[in-house]
């Protein structure tokens, strides 16, 4: 059993739940100006991990047959079965939607468009370069999604601007994480930015974007009125995005760190936020 639990989460990546979910809990804070009442966090938890869990699960088989012809994902497959991986892609929407009726009437409103955004990303590689930002549009939504858990409505720019420093600092790094596969969608004919560009521009572009995502983010903390406590995380957050960047120019080195730079990234931005809250 604990085999097949080991294998099931290493088939959705569970470990990379880390990297949005910061940031809804970061809005949700900051909506709430503190932390909110007990169903509204266990609601947005609910929410955000099954709407990752089930979006994952779908890009899996989405990319079923692609992944089995490229020698860096041919064992995903190998993992759990297609009954399995649909049957992720089920409980993790079911839970999404329970935990959005669960939330407020807005939320179970929006339940089904942000399914939508989410699943739509796994299919846009197959005609278009800019799948890149599709992902940073998909993760985008955690934020805006916890603002609205909260209030229940559209109230404020907060969770927008941040929405879009997380999409802008997705795009940046998956950008980076394509790059292992650009030879793979040169000879299969899949829409990529570095296939399609080569990897200087993927590699300049994806310093731009962090550098986006790094102003986003400073206006977010502004913007939402965070102090002195959050801002030096978020300088914090300048450095690990620059050294992401450097060493990203060193094939050997640009996956070894893509895990550790982007978690912390996150949990940087979600560390600054509660700082300020609750250590004023």
């Amino acid at each position: 059993m604990i085999s097949g639990v080991r294998r099931w989460a290493e088939f959705i990546k569970f470990e990379h739940t880390v990297f949005a979910l910061p940031f809804g809990l970061a809005a949700m804070l900051v909506a709430a100006g503190g932390m909110p009442p007990d169903r509204v966090p266990l609601g947005v938890l609910v929410c955000l991990v099954g709407a990752r869990t089930a979006a994952m699960a779908f890009n899996r088989l989405a990319d079923w047959q692609i992944d089995i012809q490229n020698p860096r994902t041919a064992s995903r497959s190998t993992l759990v079965t297609k009954a399995t991986a649909w049957l992720t892609v089920l409980t993790g929407a079911g839970a999404l939607v329970a935990g959005a009726w669960w939330l407020n009437p807005l939320c179970l409103m929006l339940s089904p468009l942000a399914l939508a955004i989410v699943f739509f990303y796994s299919l846009t590689k197959r005609f278009t370069w800019a799948s890149h930002g599709f992902l940073g549009l998909a993760l985008g939504t955690a934020p805006m999604g916890a603002w609205l858990a909260v209030t229940g409505k559209f109230d404020s720019w907060v969770p927008v601007v941040l929405g879009a420093a997380v999409g802008l600092w997705v795009a940046g790094f998956d950008l980076i994480y394509s790059l292992q596969d650009r030879e793979f969608d040169l000879e299969k004919g899949l829409q990529s930015f570095p296939a399609r560009f080569g990897e200087t521009t993927a590699l300049f572009w994806a310093a731009v974007l962090h550098v986006f995502a790094w102003f986003f983010l400073g206006f977010f903390g502004w913007l939402a009125g965070l102090g002195w406590r959050y801002h030096i995380l978020w300088v914090a957050v300048g450095g690990v995005l620059v050294f992401e960047t450097v060493l990203a120019k060193t094939e050997k080195r640009r996956q070894s760190v893509f895990f550790q730079a982007n978690a912390a990234v996150s949990l940087l931005v979600l560390a600054g936020v509660v700082w300020e809250i609750f250590g004023r």
